[in-house]
């Protein structure tokens, strides 16, 4: 049987707690031949559409059969059940709060599980800390090849955020602010693909507050020092930036603010 799977984490748990190294811990307790790697630990507290985010735009470089277990769960403790999305490629673990929809929708999914079988969860389980006593053991047995099936019943729904998707009329996108980086780049849900289907190449304004930005850069050092640019970032999302300074500060922005792109006729 091969064991050595990849096991990806987000969580929301920080570097000063402990508590991402204990889930690791368990995991490695069950199966220590598999590789974990921490995409991050600092989701913003119990933010379940940022931790939806940066899953969607991490888990597709990842080799196929590798599993992604999020825990962003302010829900912990309450009835919402813990699950597992099985897809063409990839498997996903965590709490059933919308925080793997994202990825979701872009992945497709063969099957959605409520995992219920007490016998791969840890002996005591608290109401206060899934990830150690469920999420980390069941993603451990699924590394060494425990069957979906084995894991609990079939679902038919799971929780789904709101789509990212903005709201396009009269030749105006409507779009806000879904995600802050760590160097301050104010992203948006303004995706590559659907600018070029809305602007094309006619005229446009972008706005966000009182800054109105008329053209695309091509890249941060395209700008000059402090000046505010929009361009689309690896994650191929319309971000405002600020060349070697910090956008969110220089804008006072804060997540879910408006962002507009307006043609010009």
């Amino acid at each position: 049987m091969h064991t050595q799977k990849i096991i990806t984490l987000i969580t929301d748990f920080g570097d000063k707690s402990g508590y991402a190294g204990v889930m690791k811990g368990v995991i490695l307790s069950t199966n220590p031949d598999c590789r974990i790697v921490d995409i991050t630990h600092q989701i913003s507290p119990q933010d379940r559409e940022e931790a939806a985010f940066v899953l969607k735009n991490a888990y597709a470089f990842f080799p196929p059969e590798t599993i992604h277990f999020v825990v962003v769960d302010p829900g912990v403790g309450s009835e919402r059940k813990p699950i597992l999305i099985e897809s063409g490629t990839h498997r996903f673990v965590g709490p059933d709060n919308g925080v793997l929809s994202f990825a979701f929708l872009m992945e497709g999914f063969k099957k959605v599980w409520e995992i219920t079988n007490t016998r791969y969860f840890l002996p005591r389980v608290s109401s206060t800390f899934h990830g150690r006593d469920i999420f980390a053991p069941v993603a451990a047995h699924l590394s060494l090849g425990v069957p979906a099936h084995d894991l609990g019943e079939e679902l038919k729904h799971c929780v789904r955020l709101e789509a990212l998707e903005p709201e396009i009329r009269k030749g105006v996108i409507k779009a806000r602010v879904v995600y802050t980086d760590h160097f301050g780049n104010v992203i948006s849900n303004i995706s590559y693909t659907l600018f070029n289907a809305v602007v094309a190449d006619k005229p446009f304004r972008i706005t966000i507050g009182e800054t109105v930005i008329e053209t695309i850069s091509p890249s941060y050092a395209s700008a000059r020092e402090g000046e505010i640019i929009a361009l689309f970032g690896s994650s191929q999302q319309l971000e405002i930036a600020v060349r070697n300074g910090n956008c969110q500060r220089t804008l006072q922005v804060e997540k879910g603010a408006e962002i507009s792109v307006s043609l010009l006729t």
